[in-house]
This record gives structure tokens, C-alpha cells and sequence, in this order.
């Protein structure tokens, strides 16, 4: 299994929104249920979002309806869409491959003030 490739990270002010996205290069995907996670330092890392095959959803009690996350089987694609950002919400989002228990590199969401 590939490492899976995350974009989308980056500096927002409070109340911004940004759009993360992962690429499964590899192996299957379809079938596979997908999650963003987040980990801040010195703290576990939470469940954000998650998308089973079908597209069913599940967030963290934290998100509150914020974020959206979808996924585009045939670009092998998961995305969050992420809206109403807070400083709380900075943090080093992650891509999971449920299937293949593979993690991506991260990418640094932060929100200022």
C-alpha cells in the first residue's frame, strides 16, 4: 500500500474555512472506510470524520455540523470540507486508510485568532 498523499492544510483566520483532500494512490479503495483524524501536540489523536463505503458519515462530537466529508470513489479521493474554524481547531490533520490501516504525512491546519 502507497502512502496515502494529503493537500489542503494552511493558515486560516477564525470563521475561515478550508477543503483537505487524500489520495489513496494504491490498492483499493472503494470498499475501504476513510477518516480524518487530528492530533495536536502532546494529545491523542481524535477521530474528525469518518465515511464508510456506502458514504455514511460520522463525526466528533467537536464538529458540531462544520465539516462536510465526502469521498469521490473513481479519483480514489477523500475530502473535508471544514467551515466556521476556531483556534481550537488547529491541530496536524491525517488521512486513514481503514482497509490497509495506512496513515498519510499530515497536513497543519491553523487557525488564527
Amino acid at each position: 500500500q502507497e502512502p496515502l498523499v494529503e493537500s489542503g492544510g494552511g493558515l486560516v483566520q477564525a470563521g475561515g474555512s478550508l477543503r483537505l483532500s487524500c489520495t489513496v494512490p494504491g490498492g483499493i479503495f472503494s470498499i475501504s472506510p476513510m477518516g480524518w483524524y487530528r492530533q495536536v501536540r502532546g494529545k491523542q489523536r481524535e477521530l474528525v470524520a469518518r465515511i464508510d463505503s456506502g458514504g455514511g458519515a460520522d463525526y466528533g462530537d467537536f464538529v458540531k455540523g462544520r465539516f462536510t466529508i465526502s469521498r469521490d470513489n473513481a479519483r480514489k479521493t477523500v475530502s473535508l470540507r471544514m467551515n466556521s474554524l476556531t483556534p481550537e481547531d488547529t491541530a496536524v490533520y491525517y488521512c486513514h486508510s481503514e482497509l490497509y490501516n495506512s496513515w498519510g504525512q499530515g497536513t497543519q491546519v491553523t487557525v488564527s485568532p
